[in-house]
């Protein structure tokens, strides 16, 4: 069959260059030209002839709704990330730095899918079978019936599709694969984006789950850039802390469940471990001034996590203000309203601000917690360790209620936590002390 012509189109003018060329002469950008497959064009004898649609409208109300069963991997963690469950038919992106755990979870998830008599296709372009064979032994899955292909051609994998009827195709990684179609290498943006189109028109005309691996690069995005997201039906990252072996696998995109749900995972020789009620604050009871648990609900979950706070004499001439795990600008956004309303004077002193556990907190819920930290540490005044503060601080110093008050509290209740300041009273059938609090400055004379 001859092969299909290709062209160079750039990404952000729609410029149109035989080769591939680094500067764009119509916008000027710069590196945004992609390979793109060349569609023939029409004959001028077709031009005039009535176009026959393949595709007609349809009334919504006669549309039958997709049956969107779900069936589970195995991994309860991994499960709640999806939403119950993988869904015939649909594409799942995983993206994650390198040797952050995806294809662990992707071998794990494979083996475990091959109990239901259900046929799996392990596609590999970075590893030979007896590599794989070692890691399957070792994570346990190493007599699974799983089908393995090594191969770095796209063709390949469509050839392996047609031959056999499989109800699961795990692509690692997406990166790897190219297509006789394109003359650029893999991984280039005309390719991830040509592969990923084609894998997923196969899974919805087939009913064909397909997991894609994909990296990520230095800026946290997947490589391509970012171009699949849209291509597929859901993305999940994988984020951890190496040195404690802890891995996050966050869902930012789901077509077929909620998103920003997340699931907890501890890195071990035998792959990766559940881990259904972890905590993210430290379970000792020692006072310590600058250290609050707060609860912070990712997705329908609730956790508690540790906010650090440290305050010291500076010796420079302008402060430092340093945060890990929360927004720096909003940090320093909190130091002025503790300023300028609470009277708490730290301009002579430098602020650093921790989440432990590598925990990222991208909601405002954490704010009063904080503004207690700083308080702490600056007064070196400890907070007994069954006392929280959930609230939303403005910049006008009051303090305002957040969602999901009662599941926050009730996390914290099961942790050991009695003592609630809350900007509202919230019903709770144990019993438990709650400080009502409506403005940081009278929340700094309680404290």
């Amino acid at each position: 069959m001859a092969k299909k012509k290709s062209r160079y189109v750039c990404q952000s003018c729609g410029y149109v260059s035989p080769g591939w060329i680094g500067k764009c002469p119509e916008c000027g950008s710069w590196s945004s030209f992609a390979e793109e497959i060349e569609e023939p064009e029409v004959s001028s004898s077709s031009k005039g002839a009535r176009h026959e649609p393949r595709v007609k409208p349809a009334n919504l109300r006669d549309v039958k709704g997709l049956e969107t069963e779900r069936t589970g991997t195995g991994i309860s963690e991994l499960d709640q990330v999806l939403g119950g469950g993988l869904v015939k038919g649909s594409v799942i992106l995983v993206g994650g730095e390198p040797g952050i755990g995806k294809s662990t979870i992707m071998l794990q998830t494979a083996g475990i899918l091959t109990r239901g008599n259900k046929k799996v296709l392990y596609v590999s372009g970075e590893e030979s079978s007896s590599q794989i064979k070692l890691r399957a032994d070792r994570l346990g899955t190493g007599t699974a019936d799983i089908q393995i292909l090594p191969t770095n051609s796209l063709e390949d994998v469509l050839s392996a599709m047609d031959e056999q009827r499989y109800d699961y195709v795990v692509m690692d990684s997406i990166q790897t694969i190219a297509s006789a179609d394109l003359n650029s290498a893999a991984g280039t943006v005309g390719q991830v984006r040509h592969v990923t189109y084609r894998m997923v028109e196969t899974a919805k005309s087939r009913g064909i789950t397909v997991m894609i691996v994909g990296q990520v690069t230095k800026d946290g995005y997947i490589a391509g850039p970012k171009l699949l997201e849209h291509l597929v039906d859901t993305v999940l990252y994988f984020e951890g802390d190496y040195n404690r072996g802890l891995r996050i696998l966050r869902s930012v995109k789901n077509r077929f469940g909620p998103t920003n749900e997340v699931g907890i995972f501890e890195m071990s020789d035998k792959g990766l471990i559940e881990l259904k009620d972890y905590c993210f604050a430290d379970d000792t009871a020692d006072k310590t001034a600058g250290k609050i648990n707060v609860p912070v609900i990712e997705g329908t979950r609730a956790f508690l996590v540790e906010v650090q706070a440290l305050v010291a004499p500076t010796f420079y001439q302008f402060p430092k203000r340093n945060a890990m795990g929360i927004d720096v600008n909003r940090m320093n956004m909190l130091l002025a309203v503790l300023d300028k309303k609470g009277g708490l004077n730290l301009a002579g002193s430098d602020v650093y601000v921790n989440v432990a556990g590598g925990m990222k907190i991208t909601e405002t819920s954490a704010d009063l917690a904080l503004c207690a930290a700083i308080t702490s540490s600056y007064r070196e005044r400890a907070v007994s360790p069954k006392t929280t503060f959930i609230g939303e601080v403005g910049l006008t110093g009051s303090i305002r209620t957040v969602s999901n008050m009662k599941s926050r509290v009730a996390e914290c209740y099961k942790m050991g936590i009695r003592k609630f300041y809350l900007p509202e009273k919230v019903e709770f059938d144990k019993e438990i002390e709650i400080v009502l609090t409506r403005d940081i400055s009278s929340f700094l004379d309680m404290l």
